[in-house]
């Protein structure tokens, strides 16, 4: 290193002005003319700095990316162009640098570059510079501007220029925590491990159990080096992010990444993975039978690819694994053309015309795509990691892929299209509840009126003709990252590229799905199936008096589905001919023909007719006064053996004796222990003959008690003496003074 060499400091660039090897100084210079004196001791054992040194023509630099003016806020900006229009002024004569551009009343005499030369205009703008006045000039950063600075930026471009003219100090590199020693990042690593498997706890606390590793784990090391709260707090965030979330989830991402299974998966297909959620309606309903406002829970599935949602359910209630595995079933149906529905909602993707598409289904399809699910994304309630579902998927052929406890970012595109839906169409519904209690209506249940029929049909429609040519904002294709698209539109170029398997499942699907059931038949009565008895004419035939030829865990039983929304019928498959399905109807049916047929409509409104005259089943709550009203004639209060006006007899003595010999145990065990007292007079043989005379002789001896002895007033003679102001000594009574035995 000699003098003229390049340093850099914590990523800023000064030139060693001059050396003093003698006295182990030397002086450093900054490009705006700034100088400082250091040892070269400290230059040696600085943490950043580097030699420049030039080699083949070319500086080598420290890696990172190099600045520009964007790292500038827009006063060091304005300040950089202040101090660029002097050194253009200085180089050519104008403070835009092209005569051009002259602004008024340029060439200023001094500048004028057809008077001056390029050293006169130079020696001029020195002048003019250290003429400003020193706090103007320390603003403006050009109180330390030398005919050589103006050297050295005139040599360099327009963009250069402004970067040349920034001081180096403005975006120099970070320089680190130079505290965060290496006994320092082990503490900070060894805490983090150890707090994963505790409770949360807080910065400060993170900041002990440090000094406590520092201190146990390196003796020599001086506790008053170690980082400060605050610090430890910068590279804590540094290094391991904010760390908002709780340790439960982080305990479950580090499972996660140590499995490896935290990778991200690319979804390029239709039906690769469908997202299955379930949420609460935001939407009062009213129900068929007898018109109360109830709710209900809508549970949609979400193709992660074009975001489409193929099939949906509403259920009152919370939704089961049946209804599930029935929303998986309806994914890979084509969904048929409803009533209202015109030639604009029906099948509209090329390449495979919708009459094909009609021809295998049996009907018009409407817009809405269908496929087999490969993948199912599901979270951890109750419905989802019930066995019976996870059976059915496994007979759809689907992989389960559940998400992280917890995690609504593992399945975010459903937790969207709950809130689109939400925005879109229940907030101008009738019977809104709004997010929460607080942003609820007036009365949402008297505003109810939608049916669960109708508000299926509702988002059927909303769905097939709004959702799906809706436009997509951030989830466009890797093809073409930058186009406006649609489910519909993903969709179609979908089919156009990699082709699709029109694939429509057999109705013996429905049969497949549903809960299994390993039972024995009995030779009359059938089976049992969830504690009803279910029973078919097949069941006579000699092959069904015998065990089931099956092995294994269920050996010599017979496999019987149930659907558990309708407890009238369960099914069982031909063991012989798999394609056909025995009804099996519930024994206590009456014979088929018996009951007149009644469809849903029918039934509907004959339930509503009920309801209006008042033919409504009441809870126990609401037939309470009738029963009351009943009881007060039938089986008054005062009838009650125990509320009767009872004769004195024998077993009234006796009680009452007994009575009287506890009180004589009790007044005996308080008076142990005290002084003795008069003996008190033993208790009455009889009592008295009323409740109210023995509650007015308890008071009456209460107050008694309670009245202090009279005392008697004293005598004229005592008040005298103890008031008068010359009092003499008192006499004793009885006993005659001197002067008056004299």
């Amino acid at each position: 290193m000699a003098q003229g060499s390049a340093i850099l400091l914590n990523g800023v660039e000064w030139t060693v002005e001059a050396m003093e090897p003698q006295h182990g100084r030397l002086t450093l210079m900054h490009s705006d003319g700034h100088r400082e004196s250091r040892s070269i001791r400290w230059l040696v054992h600085h943490p950043h700095a580097q030699v420049l040194s030039e080699t083949g023509g070319s500086v080598s630099r420290p890696a990172g990316q190099p600045r520009t003016l964007a790292d500038l806020d827009e006063n060091q900006l304005d300040r950089a162009r202040i101090r660029a229009e002097h050194v253009l002024e200085a180089t050519t004569g104008f403070r835009d640098g092209c005569p051009e551009r002259a602004r008024a009343g340029e060439p200023r005499p001094a500048y004028d570059p057809e008077r001056t030369t390029l050293t006169e205009r130079r020696s001029a703008k020195v002048a003019e510079l250290a003429a400003l006045p020193r706090h103007e000039a320390d603003m403006l950063g050009l109180r330390y501007m030398s005919f050589r600075t103006l050297e050295r930026l005139s040599a360099t471009g327009d963009e250069s220029l402004l970067l040349a003219c920034a001081e180096g100090r403005w975006t120099r590199r970070r320089g680190g925590h130079p505290s965060v020693t290496e006994e320092v990042r082990e503490a900070i690593f060894a805490v983090r491990h150890e707090c994963r498997d505790r409770a949360k706890i807080s910065m400060s606390a993170k900041h002990r159990l440090v000094h406590q590793y520092i201190r146990e784990r390196f003796p020599d090391f001086p506790l008053e080096k170690v980082p400060s709260r605050p610090t430890l707090l910068r590279v804590w965030r540094e290094w391991f992010g904010p760390g908002g979330s709780r340790p439960r989830y982080e305990r479950s991402a580090a499972a996660a990444e140590e499995a490896g299974v935290s990778t991200r998966v690319v979804v390029h297909r239709p039906g690769q993975v469908v997202a299955l959620d379930s949420t609460q309606l935001p939407v009062l309903l009213r129900e068929t039978v007898f018109g109360e406002a109830v709710s209900a829970t809508l549970t949609l599935g979400l193709d992660l690819y074009t975001h489409s949602l193929p099939a949906f359910r509403l259920t009152l209630g919370p939704d089961t694994s049946t209804d599930v595995a029935m929303l998986l079933r309806d994914v890979m149906l084509p969904l048929p053309m409803r009533d209202g529905w015109g030639e604009a909602m029906e099948w509209p993707y090329p390449g495979v015309p919708a009459g094909l598409i009609a021809e295998f289904a049996g009907h018009k399809v409407a817009a809405l795509p269908f496929f087999a699910p490969e993948t199912v994304t599901t979270d951890h309630g109750g419905p989802y990691k019930n066995h019976a579902l996870v059976e059915a998927e496994r007979e759809l052929g689907c992989a389960i892929l559940p998400a992280r406890v917890l995690r609504a970012t593992d399945k975010f595109a459903v937790e969207r299209a709950f809130s689109a839906a939400k925005t879109m169409l229940f907030e101008h519904l009738l019977g809104f509840t709004g997010a929460d209690v607080a942003d609820r209506g007036a009365d949402p249940e008297g505003d109810a009126v939608l049916t669960l029929a109708q508000m299926e049909h509702v988002i059927a429609t909303w769905i097939v003709k709004v959702w799906q040519n809706h436009r997509l904002g951030e989830y466009a294709p890797g093809w073409d990252p930058g186009g406006e698209h649609s489910p519909n539109t993903l969709f179609a170029a979908a089919m156009h590229q990699g082709g699709w398997s029109m694939e429509i499942p057999d109705p013996g699907l429905y049969y497949k799905v549903l809960r299994k059931h390993h039972v024995m038949i009995h030779p009359r009565r059938g089976v049992k199936i969830l504690g009803l008895w279910y029973f078919a004419e097949v069941f006579d035939e000699p092959r069904f008096r015998q065990p089931s030829d099956r092995g294994g865990k269920h050996a010599g039983k017979w496999v019987v589905h149930s659907d558990r929304r309708d407890r009238r019928q369960v099914f069982f498959q031909d063991p012989v001919d798999h394609d056909t399905w025995h009804v099996l109807r519930w024994t206590g049916l009456p014979p088929e023909g018996e009951v007149p047929a009644f469809s849903d409509k029918s039934a509907s409104e004959l339930l509503a007719l009920a309801r209006e005259h008042g033919l409504k089943p009441r809870s126990d709550a609401e037939l309470l006064p009738s029963l009351l009203e009943i009881l007060g004639w039938a089986a008054p209060v005062d009838a009650w053996r125990t509320q009767k006006a009872r004769k004195t007899g024998r077993k009234d003595r006796i009680s009452r004796s007994r009575e009287a010999s506890r009180a004589q145990t009790a007044q005996a065990d308080r008076a142990r222990g005290r002084p003795s007292k008069a003996a008190e007079p033993a208790a009455l043989p009889e009592q008295a003959g009323s409740g109210v005379k023995a509650v007015d002789a308890s008071r009456r001896h209460r107050r008694e008690a309670s009245v202090r002895e009279p005392v008697a007033p004293p005598l004229l003679d005592d008040s005298l003496r103890q008031r008068h102001l010359f009092l003499l000594p008192a006499e004793p009574r009885g006993c005659p003074s001197k002067e008056k035995d004299q």
